[in-house]
Parts: structure tokens; sequence; C-alpha cells
């Protein structure tokens, strides 16, 4: 960037590229190898800014920052490192204790030893020592591998003895054992298993200073001999069984410490392969200081000697001023911090090491370390106060509560602040972490990581927000999961420059792609200019051209909007955020062919979409300027313009003349750029034909390899015009609907979906709802359960069946889905839907309404039905739920949701079927009497009163719907607890007319096919006359009701309603009465045709009272007439005919 007082001219290329934030690397002072994240003073600008004679600080920056602010409108954020600092860092020597060092963490002592060994190997391979072993410093070769692993496995690592840091000095441990087992004589407590001695490290990790817990060594060891006598002797033999025990722990702790020296020499080699032999690698030439045989893990504040000076050191006052370096661990786990114990990261060499920064150690509060946290408050506050963002480096080890407290402080400077972050955890949930509790606005994501157009495309993909045709979301819905907000990159500051990794070709389409994302999006200062090296952010010292609005030349020190692919930046920069602030937040990504990405952006509040296709290039083409074949792209509407359409095109061939001031592109490569035109000026593409209804048809003329083009599409007329009907629809369901205007929709048809609904019963209401497929074809008009192919028929027939499907699809937008693959496919299912309800008088009113609106849904483009029919469904669903409420108790109207949604199982077992009636009710019944509705094939006037199904599907109809135990059980739940008191009336009434031998049916069968061998439901049935005297207001009334007795005798033939008629009084007393003088009675129609398994003893039935007790009983051995009836049907076990029910 050169000195502040040039920057504005430099931070001018940002602001005429499109930019409306700009990213700095650390401003302060930096340390000796000039990376821009070893920052050796966080409070002072670096040096390096200032011009001659004068003294700039961070308040002068600042200036910058907030004329940027203020004029052109664009913010800053500026990076800020937490978890190291530079070497040479002042503060450092005057406070050691902020660094992990050896006096602090000596559990690093021993890897500072083979640090060091390391070095020394080094060293003595550049003095040619090792040549005899074949080690020489010219050698790069895979031999030499092998040769170096095998002297650091036989010769440098065995000599250090790592492992008496960890192992005990046995007969010193021995002697005090024997001390204190001579004072205190045998143990004789009872022996107790579980307990074993263990090697206790010695926290200051010095040679065979580990240590045992020596009571427990005198509980386990210092025993009774039965042997020998009392005394020395007793002592020897347990100082022989500890020492023997002793020797086990240091095998085992010598076995645990080879395995970490063995996988060390496997990271070193590994890291020399890549270094050394690898494509992509440095290549290094010899061994050197610089390209040593291993990253140093520490600083060493003294002279190279000898290993016996460097173990010495470590007992020295220079010992706190040995500080551990930060780094990266592959494959680490993020929430764990890989310098404290008991992680073995520095002994085992798996940090790649940063060795010009060592690793901040802060603790676990302020107090543990009061200056480091000072410090380090002060200067991400101070960066707060000049910029408006922050982006944590290495974010993934910063510790998670020092992330917090310096955020919060930042916060209180700036507010709103915005917090970017690098994470590379692996892990997305671990990634959430951060992400909430540092309260990270984006992560960044980088496109260049794809290895070709599918995975670019994929990246686009899951970055890019919702899916076009995205369901609308209903006001208050539950919260979901969601990935965290992503800032993606078309190239980050710290990767190989595109140019060499891909093609300079592929340089725009790419940065088309990632400004086709729906979410923050970057690029790097130079990926622009087509720079064709890495910006290195240690070694480059060339500084970044200026801008100029003149026509300048590649020699210039200067840049204009023609330079490298700016022009086209630039308004793929406005393209994007146009798009944001507009509201086309749905993203379609369609792979067209191996090179061709395109990416729809869509706005749901217009329904306008913007096309872009991007011909990519990640391998440099061998034919540039020819098209190739591409499949034509249909477009979902009307092309209304050409955004813009451009491509990356060679001028001239001349070599690449390296600059030595600045930092600069390729000159030989021009942006061609034209924006918004017609579709018939377009250079690129042309339009074939109309295509099918809503569709028109675009071919690619001439779209070579990196070429892109952005269509702004509309709907036809007649499209707006029914999506804005479709629109008004459902703005009475709460939905929050505007026209293309803007203007707050209300709906204008002639028909009001509540007031429609509102008009109808609940028993209507379960046909709209419910009604499971044995139930909907016991109608005969029909229909049954709607079934998607290859995935199975839905569980109700009404909207439920429906709705149970689309709430997991709404709540995660799965428009890959087969229901919505149905929807798109055809309208069989919304005409299904309407056409159910047409056929019934009761809800043929709302059929109509539902036709009308599918007749709109039907005239959109079928990418977009699956979100209108699902809005229309849950809307119409919602409105419905609150009309059963509205008609049910109290008790349900105020009652929690839990109590609402119990409520619903009375919609979903009592409806009217057609072959499951109620027997005809007493004509002379006092009002109100039970509904009625005229049959279609006489013509006549029918009751058409409601029943409760024994249950969904297997007994929902038919003589297997209505069993007399099953309604009387669930009758006060279903019908009395929500208020529906008539329907239960009428079931009462009808059970009683059935009666017989003083029992209400078994399976009641219309009444005239009941079946009574069931004694227990008479029982229910008397219980819920009882409750609905208690619960009905002036419930007693329904003793009085007329009851037509189907049956006024036992053995009579079914009479026509009115026939025989008493109060319900009356035939209660009959049952009763029946029960106390006792019935024996054969079942009518007895045998195989009933029950193929069951006994003519099954078939006898006996009831009576007990008049010592008072109790009823009945039954016999074949068949005790409960709900324990089930007969046995096994010929194998010999259960047939037998009551063998696993109830």
């Amino acid at each position: 960037m050169g000195k502040l007082s040039e920057w504005e001219a430099r931070l001018q290329v940002a602001k005429e590229s499109g930019y409306n934030m700009i990213h700095f690397t650390p401003v302060q002072g930096l340390g000796k190898s000039n990376s821009a994240y070893s920052i050796k003073d966080q409070l002072k600008l670096n040096p390096v800014y200032q011009s001659k004679g004068r003294k700039e600080t961070l308040n002068d920056l600042g200036k910058i920052i907030q004329k940027m602010r203020n004029e052109w409108k664009i913010l800053s954020i500026c990076d800020i490192v937490l978890n190291h600092s530079a070497n040479e860092s002042p503060w450092l020597q005057a406070h050691p204790e902020c660094a992990y060092n050896l006096v602090n963490a000596p559990h690093l002592r021993p890897a500072y030893l083979l640090d060091r060994a390391l070095w020394h190997f080094t060293l003595e391979i550049i003095a040619g020592t090792w040549k005899a072993h074949g080690i020489t410093q010219n050698d790069i070769s895979r031999e030499q591998l092998q040769r170096v692993g095998a002297v650091l496995n036989d010769c440098v690592i065995p000599k250090l003895k790592i492992e008496e840091f960890y192992i005990l000095d046995v007969e010193k441990i021995v002697e005090e054992f024997r001390d204190k087992a001579l004072d205190q004589g045998p143990n004789l407590s009872l022996f107790s298993p579980g307990l074993n001695l263990e090697i206790v490290q010695d926290p200051q990790y010095r040679r065979l200073q580990c240590g045992i817990d020596m009571e427990l060594a005198l509980k386990l060891f210092n025993r009774e001999k039965n042997t020998v006598a009392q005394g020395e002797d007793r002592v020897v033999l347990c100082c022989a069984e500890l020492r023997t025990q002793l020797m086990l722990l240091n095998r085992r702790a010598r076995e645990v410490i080879d395995s970490h020296l063995k996988q060390a020499i496997t990271c070193i080699i590994a890291g020399l392969e890549y270094f050394w032999l690898q494509d992509g690698g440095p290549k290094w030439k010899r061994v050197t200081k610089e390209d040593s045989i291993s990253y140093q893990y520490f600083t060493h504040p003294g002279a190279d000697t000898c290993l016996a000076d460097d173990e010495a050191l470590m007992d020295s006052k220079k010992a706190a001023f040995v500080m551990a370096h930060n780094g990266w661990v592959m494959n680490d786990d993020a929430m764990k911090n890989f310098a404290e114990p008991p992680s073995m990261v520095y002994l085992r060499r798996e940090l790649i090491a940063w060795g010009d920064s060592v690793k901040l150690k802060y603790g676990q509060q302020p107090e543990d370390n009061p200056y480091l946290w000072k410090h380090m408050k002060e200067y991400v506050t101070e960066t707060a106060r000049i910029f408006h963002g922050v982006r944590l480096d290495n974010c993934h080890s910063t510790p998670i509560h020092v992330g917090e407290y310096v955020l919060d402080a930042a916060r209180k400077i700036q507010p709103d602040l915005y917090v970017v972050a690098e994470l590379f955890t692996c892990n997305e949930k671990t990634d959430n972490i951060f992400v909430n509790r540092f309260g990270i606005s984006s992560l960044i994501r980088e496109a260049m990581q794809a290895g070709d157009a599918h995975t670019l495309g994929a990246t686009v993909h899951r970055y890019g927000g919702e899916p076009v045709g995205a369901f609308i979301q209903p006001p208050a819905r539950p919260l979901t999961p969601c990935i965290a907000h992503a800032m993606l990159m078309d190239q980050t500051h710290d990767n190989p420059c595109p140019i060499k990794t891909r093609s300079v070709y592929d340089l725009l389409p790419n940065s088309a792609l990632v400004s086709m994302s729906c979410c923050a999006t970057g690029s790097t200062r130079g990926y622009d200019e087509l720079v064709p090296y890495h910006v290195d952010v240690v070694k480059e010292n060339r500084i970044f051209k200026s801008w100029s609005d003149a026509s300048v030349d590649f020699a210039c020190p200067s840049i204009g909007i023609k330079a490298g692919i700016i022009a086209g930046k630039k308004a793929l920069n406005k393209l994007h955020q146009g798009l944001g602030a507009q509201g086309y937040n749905q993203v379609y990504v369609d792979q067209v062919d191996t090179n061709i990405i395109s990416v729809t952006r869509h706005c749901y509040n217009t329904h306008k979409s913007v096309i872009l296709v991007a011909h990519t290039a990640f391998q440099m083409p061998k034919k540039a300027n020819e098209t190739g074949h591409i499949p034509p792209l249909c477009v979902p509407g009307i092309v209304d313009e050409i955004i813009l359409e451009a491509r990356l095109v060679q001028k001239a061939n001349g070599p690449v003349i390296e600059d030595k001031a600045f930092i600069a592109g390729l000159p030989d490569y021009v942006c061609e750029i034209r924006q918004h035109i017609q579709l018939k000026e377009s250079d690129m593409v042309e339009l074939s034909e109309e295509g099918e209804r809503n569709l028109q048809v675009v071919d690619f003329s001439s779209f070579t390899p990196g070429s892109v083009i952005a269509l702004k599409v509309s709907m036809n007329p007649s499209t707006t015009a029914a999506i804005l009907q479709l629109r008004t629809a459902l703005s009475q369901f709460g939905y929050r609907m505007r026209s293309y205007s803007g203007s707050r929709l209300t709906n204008k048809q002639g028909t009001d979906f509540r007031s429609i609904v509102q008009r109808m019963s609940l028993i209507d209401i379960n046909r709209v709802l419910y009604r499971c497929d044995a139930e909907e074809k016991d109608d005969g008009k029909a229909f049954g359960a709607y079934e998607i192919p290859d995935k199975g028929p839905f569980v109700y027939c009404g909207l439920q069946g429906f709705i149970s499907v689309l709430q997991d699809i709404r709540a995660t937008n799965d428009l890959g889905h087969p229901l919505c693959e149905n929807l798109r496919n055809g309208d069989w299912m919304p005409e299904y839907i309407a056409a159910r309800l047409l056929v019934h008088p009761g809800t043929k009113e709302l059929g109509k309404w539902f036709q009308q609106v599918f007749g709109f849904l039907q005239q959109i483009p079928r990418y977009l039905i699956p979100c209108y029919f699902d809005a229309i469904i849950y809307g119409a669903y919602t409105i419905i739920l609150e009309t059963i409420w509205s008609k049910m108790s109290e008790f349900v109207r105020t009652g929690s949701g839990f109590v609402k949604a119990l409520a619903l199982g009375s919609l979903q077992m009592c409806g009217q079927t057609k072959n499951a009636p109620l027997p005809a009710l007493s004509p002379n019944l006092l009002a109100p009497k039970p509904p009625c509705c005229i049959n279609a094939e006489t013509g006549r006037k029918e009751q058409a009163c409601a029943t409760l199904a024994a249950g969904l599907p297997h007994f929902s109809h038919g003589i297997m719907r209505s069993w007399g135990r099953d309604t009387f059980i669930a009758l006060p739940g279903l019908l009395l607890i929500p208020g529906r008191f008539q329907e239960a009336r009428y079931i009462i009434l009808a059970y009683a007319q059935c009666l017989r031998h003083g029992l209400i049916p078994n399976l009641l069968g219309g009444g005239t096919h009941a079946r009574f061998n069931c004694r227990d439901a008479v029982w229910w049935w008397l219980q819920c006359i009882q409750e609905y005297c208690r619960i009905v207001p002036n419930g007693h009334t329904i003793l009085k009701d007329l009851v037509s007795r189907l049956y006024p005798t036992d053995d009579s033939l079914a009479e026509e309603a009115g026939f025989c008629e008493q109060p319900l009084e009356d035939v209660i007393h009959e049952a009763l009465q029946k029960h106390y003088q006792g019935q024996q009675f054969t079942e009518r129609n007895a045998g195989h045709s009933i029950d193929e398994n069951m006994r003519w003893e099954g078939f006898e039935n006996c009831i009576g009272v007990d008049e010592t007790t008072g109790f009823v009983f009945g039954g016999n051995v074949h068949n005790c007439g409960t709900w324990m009836d089930k007969m046995g049907s096994s010929e194998v076990s010999g259960n047939r005919g037998k009551p063998a029910t696993p109830r």
C-alpha cells in the first residue's frame, strides 16, 4: 500500500470496482518476518506506512477510514490476531508470562529438548557431520528421506532419553517405601479391589522425578507375608513386589513415549516430503538454516552450542524466554487447546509451526494473566474504534472465552460491529459454536477451493439463500437449523494465484458465479487486475497501483477501468448489491454441461428473475475463441433485457514482463463488456423460438470460455395476473401479501373463506380434513386416498393428509420431494382436493372456492406451483382449525395447544359414512332433531348422523366401524368434553334403540345386523349417560328422550322407527332389570359365518348379578364376553377356538 499519504489513490481502485467494504490486513507494527499476521506492537501503526518526516498514527488512518465511509460509502474491516504475537514483541520481553514458555508450561520441556536436537541435526547436516550415513546438505531425494528417518530413529532421538521425563526412579521410590513400611508395620485392612498404582507426573517435568501415590502403594504392597516372619524380611518381599510393579509402569510409559516419538519422525518425514518432492510444494534445493529439517517449535534465547547447554538452559532464568511458537494442527479438535496438557502435539511434531510468532497463554480469566488480557482488550477496542468490523484470524484456535471477552468490549465501542472469520474446524456443529458464541456475522468461504465446475456450482448453491420457488413460510413457525452465513470470496489472500491453479479465462466466470450467491461476497486485490502470481503477505515488497480515470498502459503506476476484469467486476458488484437490496433471495443453480453453469436469482415479491450463465475454464482452453455445443437456455418468462454480457479476450500474446516496483496484472487480456441491451442486440445469444407456455428458448451463438451473460426475466401478463389473484386469496390467511407495486393486499373475491368454513358442520369438516381411504371409498363417489406414484397413498384423503407431508417439506424447502414433483408435473393433486369436496352438499361451497383458486394456480410457472399450493393448503388448514375450536367447548377454545391438538381427535374419529349408519332415531324426538341429507340415488331424505370409528384405518367402515364398547369408552373424551353434545345424544339413543337381552350391541351393524356378544359394553353406555347428565347443560333431559325400540322384545324382529317408543330412562331400567333377573341365550346366526374359530359353546351367553356381592357376572371358559374375546386360530399350537387374546 505504500505510505499512508498514498493510500487514498490505491484504495480508490476498490471504490471504482464497485466494492462497498475493504478488508485490511493488520495495520500495526510487524515483526522481523514482515508477515502481516506476526504483529510486534498491537497498539501502534506500522512505521513502514509513515511518510518521511512525519509520524502518522492510527488516528491518521482513522481519518482515511472515516472519509471512505462518509464520501465513498465504503465500510472497512481489519484483522485481529488474538492467538499469537511476533517473537520480537517488546512487551513479551517485559512480560514473558504472556506466552507459553518452559516456566508456565513445563510440560513442553521434553518437546523443547527434541526441538533443539532437530535443530542441531540440521546444523550438523550443513556441516557435513552425517556424510558417513549418506546424508548431505545438497541431496534432496526420496532416498535421503529414508536415511534421515533412520538416523533420527536410531541415533538422534534415542540419545535424548525423552522417556526419563515421564518415568520413575524405581530404586529411589522403593527406598522411600521401605522406610515407611518398616515404620508403619504391615497394612491389615481388607484388600480393596479396583485400586491400581499409576505414575504421578512430575509437574515440573524433570528427569526421573515422577512419583506415585505412596499411601496407596503402602495399602497395596505393605502386607503380611505368610512365608516369612515380620520385620525386614517381610519388607524385602514387599519391596520386591513393588519394584516389579514400578518397572511395569515404566515399561508402559516408555511404550507410550516411544509411540509419540515415532509419530514425530513420521511427521518430520512427511513435512520434508512436501518441501522437497511434492508437486505444489516449494521443492527446496538443499538443507539450510532457513530450510531446515523441521519447523522450529520454540524460540531459543541463547547461542547454538550443544544439547547439554540447551538442557541446562531449561533450569535457568532464561527458561521463561523459551517460548512456544503458534501454528496449525491438521484435523485437530478446535474446542481443545493444543498447547495445554494432556495434548502432546509439540512432542509428536504435529504442529505446522509459524516460526515468527509465539502462542499467547491467556488462562481461564483475566486474573490469570492481567497484562495480556488488558493489552489485547485495548488492541481490539482500538481496532473497533477505527474500523467498522473485524476479521478473526486463526479463529478456530482462538480460546472461546477470550474471543467473547474482547468482542464484548469491541461492541461497546462499535455496537453494530461486523465480524467475519476463517474457520477450519472440519465440523459444521463446531463452526456453529464459534458463530453463536462470538456473534460472527459471516464465515469466510472460497470459490477457488472448488476443483471443477460442478463443485463450484454446489458452493454457490450451498451459500446461496433459499431455493427458487421456496415455500412461503407462515408468519409464525418453528425455528429450523441453518448453516452459518457466508462471505463467499472468489479468492482469499493467502491462497495460490488462480491463473496458476485454473486459467486466466476462468477469473471472470468464477467472479460472476460468486456474485450470484445470496450472501456476502468478496475478492482479493490483484484478482481483478489479473495479477499472474501470488501476492505473498510475507515476502511481497512491491506496491499496488493507484487509480486513474485516464487511459493508461501497463508501464504506468496507475490503472483504470479497462485493466484486467475491473469493468466486469464493477458491473457484477453492482448486480450483486442490487439483487440483495431488491429481495432476489432465491437461488437455483443448474449445471448445464461440464463447463457451463447457470444461476438464477429470483425475487418472490415481484417474481422477476436474473439468470446468469457462465462458461468456466478450469483448464486453459485449447480453442479459446470457439463456443462449442451448448444446450439452449429455457427461460421461464420473458427476457426484459440483457443486464450484462462480458468475456475475457486475449488481444496480444507477448511475454509477461515482471514489474519490479508495482504489483501488475497481465496486459494482453481485455474484458469486453456490454450492459443493458436488448436480446436482439446481443453478440452472445439469440432468441430461438417461443417455447411452451410461459417459456422462451435462448440459443448461445458466441459464448466462448471466459464468457458470462446475465438476463433479466419477468412473468408474462397472464401469469402476473394469476399470481395477483392467488396472493389476494392468501391475504385472508394472515400471509403478508403485497401487490407488485408494494401495496398491502386484501381479499377482494366474492367469497370469504372463513365465512364458508363457519357455515359448515363439524361432520362436514371431518370430510374436509380427514377420512381415511376406506371411509372415502365407502361413499361410493369413486374417491380414495390420493396416491403419488412410487410413494404410496396419503394417510388421509382430506387436507390433513397433505399437511402431514407438507409440514416437513416446508420447513426444509425440500423441493425435490415426490409431492413437489407431482405438483410440477400436473394438476392432479389440486383437482383431486376440489373434486372430492364438490360431490357433497355440505362441502360443495368450499370445493368451489378451491376450484376457483386452483384455476389461478394452473396459470403460473410449474416451478412456483408447490410453494403457492402449500400456502393455500396451509392457510386453509389454519382457518379450518380455528373454526373447529370455535365450535367446541370453552374448555377447548381457551385451552392450551396440547388440549386443542387432543380435541382434533374428535374430528378424526367422528364422521358420517354411508355403510355404517346409526339406526333411524325416533321421528317424535324433541328438537334438535338429527341431521338429514338427500340420497342422490333415491332422492329420499335420510338421517345423516355421525358415528365413532373404532380405529383408523382398519375399523373405519361397514359393520366393523361401530363397536359398542369402543364407542362408549371414547365418547366422553371425543364428544362430551369438546362440547359435541348432540352427536353424543344421537349415539347414546341409537344404541338404546338396539337393546336386547339387557345388552347393547358389540357390533352395531346399523341395528339390523347387530351382534350381542359383549356383556361389558352396556356398562360403558350407562356410564356415558351418567357423564352426559353431569356435563351437558340440562343433560338430565336425555332421560326423557324417546327411544324407538328396534327390538321391543328379545325375540322380536326389527321394527320401523316409531313402532314402539319409550323414554330412555325406561330402557336403562330394562337393562338393569334384565341383568338382575339373569339372561341366557344363544347368539343369533351362531356359527363359523360370524366367527370361524369359536366353538359352539362360545356363542352361549349367560349374564346376571351375584345377589351376595352385587357384582355382575357372565361368560364361560369358551368366551368371557368382554374385550378379551379374541379366539385362537392355530391348529399347530392347539389354541383354535380358545380365548387367546394378546391383550
